[in-house]
């Protein structure tokens, strides 16, 4: 598997009191390696997938920390390093019921430039992911671009995983369509989803209730061959070849902290797509490694 996108460093602070406007809140504060790409990519070796390459771009000032726990997380890092622009930093700010909020500067992840990209990576690839993170910003859209092309002209399949609905209304919904025409598999959480599928946002604002999760799983499902929709403790959604949606039951779990819970449905569930598991079977096994994922302190298997 060869993933591009986006290696941050995560700032996660576990607070349970509210927020104190103006004054201290106690929190336990961790500094660990972060970003959906590298987590994906960390948690599809996890899972079993025994070659995985990450491409991204980091600052010169981490590159050496992110490589090496890229290294012992089992997954090869194709590190750029940018002399210019730190690394991505995100500031998780996980509350009392384990929700987080991102803090997000997005440093040098939406640096990664077309001249960063050789189409030699995907010699021996049988599985393509690309981080929606790279559709943010004109110059690693095109790298991004440029890989996906390259993947179907050789016959790769291609997962997009759209990151963030917050950049994902900023960005625009069309052109985020349009960026990623070709993709076989889309990979979205519910909000994400519903965005995506035009279904207009909850007033007061909340998540998409299972009907409208369905709804937009459906639309998707006639745009790309493969959705799966994730909705945290309450499971996955799949829609293969425009067919009915199909309920992947969640593994209930007492979380610590919910960052990268996502991420690592992605990894296990391509992972187990590429040992030969229905899309089903792989989105029980996405479940599985959320539930794992969400009894830890960041977004990495550990």
């Amino acid at each position: 598997m060869l993933v591009l996108g986006d290696v941050v460093t995560d700032v996660v602070a576990r607070y349970r009191a509210p927020l104190a406007h103006g004054t201290d809140t106690a929190a336990a504060i961790r500094l660990l390696p972060g970003g959906a790409g590298a987590n994906v990519a960390c948690w599809a070796a996890r899972w079993g997938c025994a070659d995985v390459t990450l491409l991204g771009r980091v600052g010169a000032e981490s590159a050496a920390w992110h490589e090496q726990a890229l290294r012992t997380a089992g997954v090869r890092p194709r590190l750029v390093v940018d002399e210019e622009v730190p690394t991505g930093t995100v500031i998780c700010l996980v509350d009392g019921a384990a929700e987080r909020t991102f803090l997000t500067d997005s440093g040098a992840v939406l640096r990664l430039r077309p001249g960063d990209w050789s189409p030699a990576l995907l010699d021996g690839v049988a599985q393509l992911h690309l981080s929606g993170y790279l559709f943010f910003a004109d110059g690693s859209r095109a790298t991004a671009r440029l890989a996906l092309s390259a993947a179907r002209a050789r016959g790769i399949p291609v997962s997009v995983d759209p990151a963030s609905a917050g950049f994902l209304a900023e960005a625009g919904v069309d052109r985020f369509l349009d960026a990623v025409e070709g993709a076989e598999a889309l990979l979205p959480n519910r909000e994400e989803a519903a965005l995506l599928a035009g279904i207009p946002a909850a007033d007061p604002p909340g998540p998409p209730s299972p009907a409208e999760a369905g709804e937009a799983a459906a639309k998707l499902g006639s745009r790309f061959p493969l959705v799966a929709v994730t909705a945290g403790a309450e499971g996955a959604l799949v829609v293969e070849d425009g067919a009915a949606p199909v309920r992947v039951p969640g593994v209930r779990v007492t979380a610590r902290d919910t960052t990268g819970a996502g991420d690592a449905f992605t990894g296990a569930f391509l992972a187990a797509r590429l040992g030969g598991a229905s899309a089903v079977e792989a989105a029980a096994e996405g479940c599985r490694a959320g539930a794992r994922a969400v009894l830890r302190v960041g977004g990495r298997p550990g």
